[in-house]
């Protein structure tokens, strides 16, 4: 090999070398100015004894949108995900599915993965008596081999004791990004439930844009509230709305904290700019996933 060649070797491996260097920094410098992000409170995991009958509704977070309801030995999960997501997550899990003993019902509010998992429903199938959700995700469900049900806002249903009536959520984000959906999204698609139970009511409100009927509500006794400043969720502003238009029902707050993804606007809310701006603060819980929470009816004077 000439000299210069030999030269020409030099700087080219020089070159490299130098790239990958400015590659490592870059990637170093990318971690460190990595945004905030609001995490969950540690995982209080839980088994069977979550299950077991009792004389009060207990309200777990599962993480994500998911929550178990155990109301005096009725059990269902809403909006269930406890593994095969597709995007990092920062939390444990409180159960895995393996360990659910029994449910008497699943509910899902919409279609999108965080919300409709199929790995996690596929393996509580095994001991769920009924899947309930709106008449597009029936339909999926029943490809799945599901037992399950679907219904239109407005509709009511019971599970054993417990009655839940399908309340309206605007989500139809897909039809706003042509290629991100093999359909056109109808309203009707995404849900809310309105659950009754003896010791309350409990509204899980779904993934929406805020919606004037959402202000219009009887006065629930907790709200499973979903919390991202997205266009396609309630937002900060409409979360405030909604959050003071019931100034006395305690919040839930889901759909934020879980996922790691500082980027990515629907998992990112922080629940301390929501305690700035609402009614009588202190009834925003920020529970850790399988934290139990009891639910506890609203005094009169405050319907």
């Amino acid at each position: 090999m000439s000299v210069k060649n030999l030269l020409l070797a030099f700087i080219a491996i020089l070159i490299s070398l130098i790239n990958v260097q400015g590659q490592k920094a870059d990637s170093t410098q990318n971690k460190q100015e990595k945004k905030y992000q609001a995490k969950a409170p540690d995982t209080q995991s839980f088994g069977k004894e979550a299950f077991e009958a009792s004389d009060k509704t207990t309200i777990r977070w599962l993480g994500m949108a998911g929550f178990l309801i155990n109301s005096r030995g009725t059990t269902m999960m809403v909006d269930p995900l406890l593994k095969g997501f597709d995007m990092p997550v920062m939390i444990d899990f409180p159960i895995d599915t393996e360990d659910v003993p029994r449910l008497d019902a699943v509910l899902v509010t919409h279609s999108d993965n965080d919300h409709y998992s199929i790995p996690t429903n596929r393996d509580l199938a095994r001991v769920t008596k009924a899947f309930h959700s709106t008449v597009y995700v029936d339909s999926l469900m029943k490809n799945e081999g599901f037992p399950s049900f679907g219904h239109n806002i407005g509709d009511t249903f019971s599970i054993g004791p417990v009655e839940v009536t399908v309340t309206p959520a605007d989500h139809a984000w897909q039809n706003a990004y042509p290629g991100t959906g093999d359909r056109f999204f109808k309203e009707e698609d995404s849900a809310g439930f309105w659950i009754t139970t003896p010791d309350g009511t409990i509204w899980a409100t779904g993934d929406s844009r805020l919606m004037p009927e959402h202000l219009q509500m009887p006065t629930p006794d907790a709200i499973l509230f979903d919390f991202s400043d997205s266009e396609w969720h309630f937002t900060l502003e409409g979360a405030v709305k909604l959050a003071n238009a019931y100034p006395h029902t305690p919040l839930l707050l889901h759909h934020w904290g879980t996922v790691d993804a500082p980027d990515f606007a629907p998992f990112n809310g922080d629940p301390k700019q929501l305690e700035k701006r609402v009614v009588n603060p202190k009834r925003i819980y920020v529970i850790a996933p399988g934290e139990p929470f009891v639910l506890k009816r609203l005094k009169k004077s405050t319907d």
